[in-house]
């Protein structure tokens, strides 16, 4: 793909994964890249979208947008993360489609799949049962998309590909403790832990429920390899196809971030989905996407940025 060629329009470009995403469009020359910012363009609002349009006129768009956080904001909030989500990507994809783009990105979630998916998920299971509950509107309402993007292809040839990003995490992330995921909360709380010498931090329910995480580099890197090569209807999984318990998770935060203190489990807070770990094969076969960064090292250059946010203060 000659980039330097493109215009490209990025929604959720001045976000976490946006930014990045943006980095490597630049790296690789191109030169028209359009964000639109929230603050000028709500793209719950068909006006916004068709203005977003009008004044980008892009040739690829990638939609990376969305209203998202973790376990408890999904359950305050179970409406706004369905509709935001839904009328973003629907009207998004319809007005690209109206435009006469010649790509249409789609960024979905792992929060799409069945509560219990068999390890490893195969992007075969998506229909294979009801999303678990906690973030059942927001991963239907992303959802939505890949089956948007399937009738698009079939009707009117509209080349539009359909992404599942597993859990990401980095510097940059979001870390309030309010929407925060797992990773920044629990980053936050060792940090905060050792510099105000608590004895102990909690972490939400057993421990036992299994994550995967991707470093958000790798991330964007398989965004942008997924928009120069896969041209096909199927969705692709994008991860690293480990897996690691919350525990353990949270053991090697505690070990990283040098808190000395112990680690309460709050067994009266909900677990979320039980298992996640992605079937990454498809990735690697299509668009020859192999994440590089272990999980330890993400979290030190996590940690590490974190810090240096907070003037270098534990």
């Amino acid at each position: 793909m000659n980039w330097k060629a493109k215009r490209v329009l990025v929604t959720g470009g001045d976000g976490f994964l946006g930014s990045y995403v943006v980095a490597r469009l630049k790296e690789r020359g191109c030169k028209n890249i359009f964000i639109p910012r929230s603050r000028d363009y709500n793209l719950v609002q068909m006006e916004a979208v068709k203005k977003v349009y009008q004044v980008a006129r892009p040739d690829i768009v990638i939609h990376l947008a969305a209203v998202v956080g973790g376990i408890g904001a999904n359950r305050k909030n179970p409406g706004k993360f369905f509709y935001d989500n839904l009328m973003m990507g629907v009207q998004m994809m319809e007005v690209g489609r109206q435009s006469g783009v010649e790509k249409f990105v789609a960024i979905g979630t792992i929060c799409c799949y069945p509560k219990f998916t068999p390890l490893s998920f195969k992007e075969e299971d998506l229909w294979n049962g009801y999303p678990e509950e906690t973030n059942a509107p927001y991963g239907l309402a992303k959802k939505m998309l890949l089956v948007q993007s399937q009738a698009y292809r079939q009707q009117y040839g509209f080349n539009s590909i359909f992404l599942l990003p597993v859990n990401l995490y980095g510097p940059g992330d979001n870390f309030d403790p309010e929407s925060s995921h797992v990773i920044p909360a629990l980053v936050k709380r060792c940090i905060d832990a050792v510099r105000k010498r608590k004895k102990e931090i909690v972490v939400w329910g057993t421990g036992k429920p299994t994550r995967e995480f991707l470093y958000v580099e790798d991330c964007a890197e398989a965004i942008i390899l997924a928009t120069e090569k896969y041209n096909k209807r199927e969705p692709v999984n994008i991860g690293t196809g480990f897996e690691i318990s919350i525990k353990d998770l949270a053991a090697l935060i505690v070990r990283l971030t040098g808190f000395k203190g112990k680690i309460a489990l709050d067994k009266t807070k909900p677990d979320g989905q039980p298992k996640r770990c992605l079937n990454v094969s498809r990735a690697k076969k299509e668009f020859g996407f192999v994440a590089k960064t272990s999980l330890k090292d993400g979290l030190k250059k996590t940690i590490k940025w974190y810090l240096s946010r907070q003037n270098g203060r534990i």
